[in-house]
Formats: C-alpha cells, structure tokens, sequence
C-alpha cells in the first residue's frame, strides 16, 4: 500500500503553521493570459518564501513531455535547473502567513498526490485553499475582467451569476484537488478569469491583476500587484495602438463589446441569462488565432525596436 507521505519531505521549523489560507499554483493545462502564472511569479518575486514540504518530482513529471532546462557553455554542461513542486509558507503585504502549493502540474500519480497535499491541509489545519487560473472568452479587454467562480460549498460562490451551464473538459490536478477536498469536507474556491481569446496566448496583466483581487477578496491575502499595474498600463498602450491599426481588430472588439454589454444588462436586469461564448461566433470574422496571431507580431516588433 503506497502511502501519500511518502511522496513528499517535510522540513523542520514549522510546528507553529496552523489554520492558514493556501493558495494552489500549479503550471497546469489552461491559464489564459498567463493569469495564475504571473500572480505566482509577482509573489515570488516581492515576498519571501519558505519551504515547508517539497515533493518528489521524480516520481510526479513526465521529464521526457516537460524537459527541465540545462545550460551549456563552450564544451561543458554548466547548469540544470530540475523542476520542484513544493508547499512554502509565505507573508503578505499586510505581514499574514499563508501557504503557497507551487510547482509543475504532476503528470502522474493523480490520486496519490492528491492524498498527499490533503494530508498536509489537514495537518496544517488549512481553512480555505484558493487557485486561479485564465480561460480564453469572448470578452473584449475595453471592458472589466469577469470571472467564473467554483467552489466545494454553493455558499462560498454565493452572489456570482453562472455564465456558462454543464460542460464537459480535460481534468487537471487542480481539479481533482479541489473535488477531492471538497468530498473530505473541505472548503475550496477556484476562480477561472475570462481573458479575451484574443489575447489568450500572451501575458495579460489585467486578468492576473483581477484575479489576486479575487483571491485577496476571498482570503483577505494583501498580494503584490504594484509591478503588475504597472505592466498592465503599458500592455494597455501597446494593445490600443494595434487596436487602432487595423479596422478589422477594430471591428471585431466592436462585436464583442455589443455582445459584452448585452450580456451585462440582461444579467442586471435579472432576465434570462444569456451565456458568454467560449470564442467568436461572427461569420466572417478573424479568428482568435489569427487575431491573437496579429497582435502578438505587433508587440514582437514593438519589443525588436526597443519600445517593449
């Protein structure tokens, strides 16, 4: 019998870690916008960090799928950074603990990972987890960031409207998390941030801005964004000058801040309830792809001139 212990060590110092928020940052299948990425990266960057557990990745990646990087210099491997998933306890702005699960998503070993990080929620007496991530919408960026929460208990996403119905999608770790928590009796929020399709397959500040405001909203967690805001208002530039560029982008976000809107006044009105498409539905329109194709030439070019 494979024990769930066993796929992590945990390290000394840590006794007094008790009824903390944790927040689940696993580079996983869908993150649109790189919105839960860049939230991980800004926490990293500005608060310290301590390891409170580190997993075995040998026995979670798939090192042939997602080959660590190495550096090699002249006639000699220099460096080999191996991937690590690990729990670390870190300090808000506002000086509040609070746990970060962060690393790759685990290949393999689903369930027994799993287990594992309940344990460890259990043994730390975590009182909420929380995890973001970005999905590609047909929403246009002139507009505020929406979201589709989801949560263990209908009364931790109570006052959200749905935007979308029953759907079937490929399973994430993350996922399997969170039902999993939920099934023991745990609370647990997910935030999926609607990024515009668009601009899916770029860094977009403004849909990781919103969605450390989700988690502080939930959490009462003060998380750095100042870096961020400060990102996003020259994305917001560069994204306005493409925009204005070409009548077909134009017309597009056009179309999509029509839908926006109606969408909007139809859910405040409290009529029925119109369901924000997964990507454009305009006949003769630019696809996402070619879309998000163009504008991420144009900020290629901007950065090739020295204007990134």
């Amino acid at each position: 019998m494979r024990e769930p212990s066993d796929l992590y060590e945990l390290h000394p110092g840590f006794d007094d870690v008790t009824g903390l928020a944790m927040l689940v940052c696993l580079n996983g299948f869908v993150d649109a916008g790189h919105a839960g990425r860049q939230v991980a990266s800004e926490m990293f960057d500005r608060l310290t960090a301590e390891e409170v557990a580190t997993f075995d990745a040998d026995r979670l990646v798939d090192y042939r799928s997602r080959r660590p990087p190495m550096t090699f210099v002249e006639n000699t491997w220099t460096g080999y950074e191996p991937p690590k998933i690990a729990l670390y306890r870190m300090y808000d702005e506002e000086d509040t603990p609070f746990l970060v699960l962060h690393g790759p998503e685990p290949d393999r070993e689903w369930e027994l990972f799993t287990a594992a990080v309940i344990g460890l929620a259990e043994r730390f007496g975590v009182t909420l987890s929380v995890a973001v991530h970005g999905v590609p919408m047909a929403v246009p960026h002139t507009r505020p960031v929406t979201v589709t929460p989801h949560a263990t208990r209908p009364e931790l996403v109570a006052g959200h409207t749905p935007w979308i119905g029953r759907i079937e999608v490929p399973g994430t770790a993350v996922s399997l998390l969170e039902y999993r928590l939920g099934e023991r009796g745990h609370d647990f929020i997910g935030y999926a941030v609607h990024v515009p399709s668009y601009l899916a397959q770029s860094e977009y500040p403004r849909s990781a801005i919103a969605a450390a405001e989700y988690v502080g909203g939930a959490t009462g967690l003060a998380l750095p964004t100042s870096a961020l805001e400060d990102t996003a208002r020259a994305t917001d530039v560069d994204i306005a000058e493409q925009v204005a560029a070409s009548e077909e982008v134009q017309r597009v976000v056009a179309n999509l801040e029509r839908q926006y809107d109606d969408i909007m006044s139809s859910r405040n009105d409290g009529g029925e309830r119109p369901k924000l498409p997964l990507a454009e539905e305009e006949g003769g329109l630019p696809t996402a792809d070619e879309l998000g194709a163009e504008l991420e030439r144009f900020l290629a070019e901007r950065e090739g001139d020295g204007n990134g």
